[in-house]
């Protein structure tokens, strides 16, 4: 099958200034309200968790019960299971003055108890079905065990892969994200959200996050407002425009103003320029931290934090212990708390649990809809779209099923580091690692077996790796001896598979790392392999792009599986042995060396733009290094080989109201069936502020038998030519645009049209 994905563009400035934000008025909501006292109202503001497994902060919440008979608590969030969710709406609904139910939330980023690959390895398979149908089966496993809130999809845009939080992230690119973002928001909300079986979303982190200076999580972001409705604020506008019903704002300043209490950014630009209508929940104890970042005590941040717009704190519960007294001295109205907490009932109304407070407390669903065999196939296929196909060295790939394998890598028998970062609710120990999946799909296959190397050698990055939980150990045995013992493995060998690269919690929140190369412990191993003669296939795990060129440049082939999930033995297995054909194409640029950081594809050309391929001086060049990526956004091989030609525009000057097609055949020209991910780019040649090389601005993915060929047509509209120009008006100008097609960011094939 093949699907075209386009957006909605950004709606003009102008009109969506004129959008307002005023909420649907629910009688039932009025008339609660109506009844709240202040300290009530205060109450339902307030995110809670009682702790166990929390995996973002150290803070948890005390006298949770009492406080929810008191009717202090709005929502808790690190419960699950439908025993445990009916307990805490039976407190609230039979025990609290005015019986109201709790939301409960919780970060279903990639998957609940199936896990599939983490976001970054989703997203590198730019299929929009199979990613809402992922976040549709998370739904209905969260809200299996009680959850209605979900803390997912984190949109933010990265192009700084020592981040650690690139990993749940969708990538560098505005237009991809956004179709992802209103994918996931689909697949998690569905149609209509009093359905037990869809959840809440929550659009993340509001806003800039991924672009943290230094690549350091929780640091300050300073941007231009045109870089940032341009290239940073497209896909939060996206998960708005398809109805997210709730945001977290981000633990980053924005033009010097922490985003929890930036009232720029929650009120002037989230609800009345977007039109936003659901609620806004702080990051964890993100309003306490307003402190540090050096703007008040815990009264003066709170006061800032409601005024700005947000509407509930997680757990740091200073609008429980200060909002009355703000509105007592005057810094605060009891308006702003009434409308804070309207939103927060109103949500709850649309989830139904007014009409129904138990509703995600089945105890029958857990057992049919959690973990089953057709959600762990669902999850197998998933991984499989995700990965990248990096290298083939003399077309090693596909295994034949009854090669003599020698498996080798600190990962390759490894259950603990399958999942990926941000699995919280998922089970390591349920899933099939590398030497269990390659058993499972080729049984007659020889495979022995040898750790070969640690993860790394280096205790105190393992000590800092495992604050989440053990993932890193460090075996005592020499470094030497086990490179030996992994060599004389591969005497009797066809081919080596070596899995390798960084464990899941190397990458993630608070996991920024400064170096971004395969560690050495694992280096070393892999040249010994490469020095065998023998072919080697690197199985390469991680939750960020990762500096290789060494391992490159090395006669090796290179798959890229990122952190596939649960199923990650088994999904690897199908692509090594050739029963799924790799169609990954990468959604970030992997760079050279860390100092090109950061890198896309859609930086600008300068006044002094360097040469391709050759050096010259007073260009802007490195002197040390190549400006290309190491890999391109966009890129990934196929077993196969896909040909472009006959490029063709169906206008050649349009009007500003009127849209043009561009065709183009595609043909499979190797000698396995494959799909291909078809790339539209745009390059607007003059305007008024300085154009990015290009654009993405379309895309498609389209299965070709070998020997195929087809005819593409992507459509451009009038709004894929807008920008926001100097003034902030989103706004497409009179000229030349070049089109370029292809299988990755540098596709070379192109044609041009004019916008009159």
């Amino acid at each position: 099958m093949s699907h075209t994905y386009k957006l909605i563009p950004l709606l003009l400035l102008s009109f969506a200034i004129s959008k307002m934000s005023a909420q649907e008025t629910i009688p039932e909501v009025e008339t609660l309200l109506s009844k709240m006292t202040l300290d009530e109202k205060i109450g339902q503001l307030n995110l809670l968790t009682p702790g166990g497994g929390i995996a973002t902060g150290s803070v948890v919440s005390e006298n949770v019960e009492a406080k929810i008979k008191a009717g202090q608590v709005g929502g808790l969030f690190g419960v699950s299971g439908p025993e445990k969710v009916r307990q805490a709406q039976e407190i609230a609904i039979k025990n609290s003055r005015l019986k109201i139910p709790l939301l409960i939330g919780s970060d279903i980023i990639h998957g609940y108890k199936t896990t599939y690959p983490i976001p970054l390895g989703v997203a590198s398979s730019w299929n929009m079905e199979l990613i809402e149908s992922a976040a549709k089966m998370a739904a209905k496993e969260a809200t299996a065990d009680g959850i209605n809130w979900n803390f997912s999809p984190m949109v933010d845009i990265s192009r700084d892969a020592r981040w650690g939080r690139i990993s749940e992230g969708s990538g560098e690119d505005p237009y991809l994200g956004s179709a992802i973002a209103k994918a996931m928001v689909k697949g998690y909300q569905g149609e209509d959200l009093k359905n037990a079986y869809t959840m809440m979303a929550t659009v993340k982190h509001l806003a800039l996050y991924g672009a943290v200076e230094a690549g350091r999580d929780y640091n300050s972001v300073d941007m231009s407002k045109v870089k940032m409705y341009n290239q940073y604020l497209p896909p939060y506008q996206a998960a708005v425009d398809a109805g997210v019903g709730s945001a977290m704002t981000s633990f980053n300043d924005i033009d010097g103003i922490p985003a929890t209490g930036n009232k720029w950014l929650i009120t002037d630009l989230l609800r009345k320029q977007w039109g936003f209508k659901g609620f806004v929940v702080s990051d964890y104890t993100s309003v306490n931290e307003m402190t540090a970042h050096g703007l008040g005590d815990l009264q003066a941040v709170s006061a800032q934090a409601i005024n700005a717009g947000l509407d509930m704190d997680m757990v740091g519960e200073g609008f429980l212990t200060t909002l009355k007294k703000s509105v007592q001295e005057g810094k605060v109205t009891e308006e702003a708390i009434t409308i804070a907490c309207r939103r927060i009932l109103t949500a709850k109304h649309q989830l139904g649990l007014f009409d129904d407070p138990y509703k995600y407390s089945d105890t029958s669903r857990p057992k049919k809809d959690i973990l089953t065999a057709e959600n762990r196939a669902a999850a197998r296929k998933i991984a499989t779209q995700s990965f990248v196909l990096l290298k083939n060295e003399n077309n090693v790939l596909p295994l034949q099923k009854d090669a003599k394998i020698a498996l080798v890598g600190p990962l390759a028998n490894d259950k603990n580091n399958m999942l990926g970062t941000w699995a919280p609710t998922g089970d390591p120990q349920l899933s099939i690692p590398v030497l269990e999946g390659l058993k499972n799909v080729a049984p007659k296959a020889k495979i022995t077996y040898a750790k070969g190397a640690n993860i790394t050698n280096d205790p105190e990055l393992a000590s800092r790796a495992n604050v989440f939980g053990l993932r890193v150990d460090i075996d005592k045995r020499s470094p030497d001896a086990m490179i030996a013992e992994a060599l004389q493995n591969t005497k009797n060998a066809d081919v080596i598979v070596a899995v390798v690269g960084e464990a899941s919690e190397l990458a993630g929140e608070a996991a920024s790392r400064t170096e971004i190369s395969i560690p050495k412990s694992q280096k070393k191993l892999i040249n010994a392999l490469a020095d065998t003669g023998k072919p080697v296939v690197l199985v390469l795990f991680s939750g960020r792009p990762l500096t290789i060129a060494e391992e490159f440049n090395l006669p090796v082939s290179i798959l890229q599986v990122w952190n596939p999930g649960v199923e990650a033995g088994n999904a690897i297995a199908d692509v090594l042995f050739g029963d799924y054909n790799p169609s990954g194409k990468l959604t970030a640029s992997w760079p050279r060396n860390v100092g090109q950081i950061p890198i896309y594809h859609s930086m600008k050309n300068t006044g002094r733009p360097a040469p391709t391929h050759t050096f010259e001086k007073f260009k802007s060049n490195y002197l040390d290094s190549e400006l290309s990526p190491l890999f391109p956004f966009g890129y990934g091989l196929s077993y196969t080989t896909f040909e472009y030609s006959a490029i063709a525009v169906d206008k050649k000057k349009i009007a500003q109201d009127e849209a043009v097609n561009i065709s183009f055949t595609v043909k499979n020209t190797g000698n396995y069936d494959g799909e291909e991910v078809v790339q539209l780019y745009l390059k607007d040649e003059v305007r008024s502020i300085t154009p990015p090389k290009r654009q993405l601005k379309g895309f498609k993915k389209i299965f070709l038998k070998k020997g195929e060929s087809q005819r593409v047509t992507i459509p451009l509209s009038a709004n894929d030519l807008k920008f926001y120009n100097s003034e902030l008006k989103f706004v497409a100008e009179p000229g030349k645009f070049i089109v370029f097609v292809g299988g990755n960011s540098n596709a070379e094939m192109s044609t041009e049209f004019e916008l009159e």
